[in-house]
């Protein structure tokens, strides 16, 4: 006769886990750094880590709802994703890196790090699978960020914002925002990342903003000085460096100011009935988007490219996945022209035929200025926002996109640390270098 297994319990649960961890962190403590270990070393390391990862995964496929419940006291509170990591560390020890854990991982680089990340990926992947509590962290991460929140009296008296990464303009109902890394071509990176997300919550709440652009400034690096770039996309040396994290950059961006170009900003009282605030979005393209700067087109409602500038997705060939791009792509472009510009890298010229797949306008260098503006005054109509919610809305299901980005939390975290990245990125650095 079969005896049943125990009924789980939670508390059990959790002590059993903080041991087994403990126990991992003992067997870690007594190897050399992981770029000094040996290939025997490697091995244990890896199997302990293995094992207490399959013991993580297994937790949260019992607790994800319970455990979010208790981190953000049953959905009452809205924490953002690093907000809820960090929180998770001390709430469930041994579930996820302390803040201590991973300042000291970023502290090397990239390769000479554990993949600590690679446990956060395996707690957000529960939360955002679950509908309930993947639902409720989307809305939190479409709430103003505090620091956009404190700027905003001082945007709406003077309607310009200066940050490191980008510069807002507000003229006439348009917010321009100019990406003004001049010397890594608006590559991106936490900074990037912070100061984007405070630029789109700014325009979403001022009220005198009809539209939104955004345009690369003119460069100050030595290939590319005195023209505009639109984005290089990731900063490769800033991976090597240990400097680009999943919840500061590759889910904030996502969840963040991606997320809130598509649907606008979350209502900050929740009984509240009227629709989100949103507002159309349109991008100029000078020389190039790569990479990040190329994802971003795909939930702008106008794309507008100079004749002599391309667009690509190198992100299989640095060996990452293209953020959401995999999800919107194929819808926008087509399953086939998808695969040959994710999988395979193809670079598609402002002037071939697919280029029209994926903007809107094509129109010669010096012509590019006089466009955006016939642009903009298009766009400003009154009942654009409304109609761009609800094609927003048959387009790309929140749904999907939490569930995409559930997977997306784990596959890109393992990413970001397998090996062949690490040689990647490292070598990328050395030559900038």
């Amino acid at each position: 006769m079969t005896t049943a297994a125990p009924p789980r319990n939670l508390s059990t649960d959790r002590a059993r886990l903080a041991d087994a961890a403990a126990d991992t962190e003992r067997v870690l403590a007594a190897l050399p750094s992981p770029r000094g270990r040996t290939a025997e070393q490697r091995a244990e390391a890896a199997a302990a880590h293995d094992a207490i990862r399959r013991r993580r995964a297994g937790f949260l496929n019992a607790y994800a709802d319970q455990v979010y419940d208790e981190l953000t006291e049953s959905r009452t509170r809205h924490r953002r994703v690093r907000e809820l990591a960090e929180a998770a560390a001390y709430a469930f020890p041994g579930l996820v890196p302390t803040a201590e854990q991973l300042a000291e991982e970023r502290s090397r680089p990239q390769a000479d790090q554990e993949g600590r990340e690679i446990d956060q990926g395996i707690f957000l992947r529960a939360v955002l699978r679950s509908e309930r509590s993947g639902r409720h962290l989307m809305a939190a991460m479409l709430r103003p960020t505090p620091r956009a929140l404190e700027l905003l009296p001082e945007f709406l008296r003077t309607g310009v914002l200066e940050t490191e990464a980008v510069r807002v303009e507000r003229r006439d109902g348009v917010a321009r925002l100019t990406l003004c890394r001049d010397e890594c071509l608006n590559a991106e990176d936490e900074q990037q990342v912070d100061d984007m997300e405070t630029a789109v919550d700014l325009v979403l709440l001022d009220p005198s903003v009809r539209v939104g652009l955004v345009r690369g400034g003119v460069m100050s690096h030595p290939r590319y000085r005195g023209r505009r770039v639109f984005s290089a996309g990731i900063n490769l040396k800033s991976i090597s460096a240990g400097r680009i994290s999943l919840t500061g950059f590759l889910l904030r961006r996502e969840l963040g100011y991606l997320h809130k170009l598509v649907r606008g900003l979350a209502d900050e009282q929740s009984d509240s009935w009227m629709p989100p605030v949103q507002k159309p979005w349109v991008a100029a393209v000078d020389t190039f988007a790569i990479g990040g700067g190329c994802q971003l087109l795909l939930v702008f409602d106008h794309v507008l490219a100079a004749s002599d500038a391309y667009l690509s997705l190198p992100a299989a060939r640095e060996g990452i996945v293209p953020g959401a791009a995999n999800l919107r792509l194929g819808r926008i472009a087509g399953a086939r022209l998808a695969r040959q510009v994710i999988l395979d890298g193809r670079r598609i010229k402002a002037t071939e035929p697919e280029a029209r797949l994926l903007v809107d306008e094509v129109v010669p260098p010096e012509d590019l200025d006089e466009a955006v503006e016939r642009a903009l005054t298009r766009f400003s109509g009154a009942a654009v926002a409304a109609n761009r919610r609800m094609i927003n809305v048959a387009e790309e299901r929140l749904d999907d996109l939490r569930e995409y980005l559930a997977e997306f939390a784990l596959e890109q975290a393992l990413r970001i640390h397998a090996d062949d990245v690490v040689d990647k990125v490292g070598r990328f650095a050395g030559r900038a270098a």
